[in-house]
């Protein structure tokens, strides 16, 4: 099939290269988000899907949105047989939907119809999941609401940040999209309906739900900090700053600290939650570099009973 590939972040680029390598399908052009601010000189720069398909030589399209007209006159020049998406960050209107003749399919970090919107692998790591995976669909008006082409499963460790986590789905989902790409170009592959029931929505992990509630028990402040590493960053007020969290670890057997209550050793670093303590191991303070919390903790000189968050 002729490709048109929609994709922005890094994320994505496993799967774009899964396609250029298909020798069954030819990648004719990339969709992705204009280029953005970045860096301390806030210079404009291209995404990660950009680069890449500029390195392949392939056409980059860059709509401000993508119901703009010359957009999608360029696409019905193209005429892809099907648009692969991964990531895109924009919401695709249907008339742009209605341009491939086989749609647009999308590759989704959960086992629809679990997790449906921005943040799926944050919010099955914040939840506890035990398993999620990915999924691809065929993109309809709705939120993820399309029907589902094809499943893979993937567990989630204990110790999973959003991060690892969201690394091996992307490499292990770009398999499967090559392999919906053939399936459906075979005619061996059809979508079926989503379930009705196991609907649950992942909206984008905001800095406010990233703030770490130490009257919480600590299985739930360890989630919150995996869950919220690298994007948008757990974190928590220390004298009237913001510390970030970069990794802590539950300690079951240390209960004798009120929430958010530090205690400081020579090499560990504890706080207090609603049941027993957490670790913290690696902290960023405002303004500087990530370190480790005994190191941070000998600088700031923690009092006796000091607290964390408000």
């Amino acid at each position: 099939m002729k490709l048109v590939f929609a994709g922005t972040p890094e994320v994505a680029v496993p799967a774009l290269d899964a396609l250029i390598a298909s020798e069954r399908h030819e990648v004719a052009a990339v969709v992705t988000r204009p280029d953005a601010p970045a860096g301390r000189g806030r210079r404009l720069v291209a995404s990660p899907v950009a680069e890449r398909a500029e390195e392949a030589g392939i056409e980059v399209l860059k709509p401000a949105r993508p119901r703009d007209e010359d957009f999608l006159a360029r696409l019905r020049e193209i005429a892809p047989d099907c648009c692969p998406v991964v990531a895109y960050g924009a919401l695709l209107p249907k008339i742009a939907l209605d341009v491939p003749a086989r749609g647009w399919v999308n590759l989704h970090f959960s086992l629809l119809p679990a997790w449906r919107g921005a943040a799926p692998v944050q919010h099955s790591v914040m939840a506890g999941d035990e398993v999620t995976g990915a999924s691809t669909f065929l993109i309809e008006e709705g939120l993820d609401s399309g029907p589902v082409y094809g499943v893979l499963t993937e567990e989630v460790r204990p110790t999973d940040t959003s991060g690892d986590l969201l690394t091996r789905l992307a490499f292990a989902g770009a398999g499967l999209l090559a392999a919906t790409m053939d399936g459906i170009e075979g005619g061996t592959l059809h979508a079926v309906p989503q379930p009705a029931e196991g609907v649950t929505l992942a909206p984008k992990i905001t800095v406010e739900d990233a703030q770490v509630q130490w009257s919480a028990p600590a299985l739930r402040v360890d989630r919150v900090v995996r869950g919220c590493t690298p994007a948008p960053g757990a974190w928590t007020l220390f004298r009237g700053e913001r510390l970030k969290l970069v990794q802590a670890v539950p300690v079951l057997d240390r209960t004798d600290l009120t929430p958010g209550e530090l205690s400081a050793g020579k090499n560990n670093v504890y706080v207090g939650t609603g049941s027993h303590a957490v670790e913290l191991l690696w902290v960023q303070p405002q303004g500087k570099k990530p370190m480790r919390a005994a190191d941070w903790a000998r600088g700031v000189r923690i009092a006796h009973g000091e607290l964390l968050g408000l």
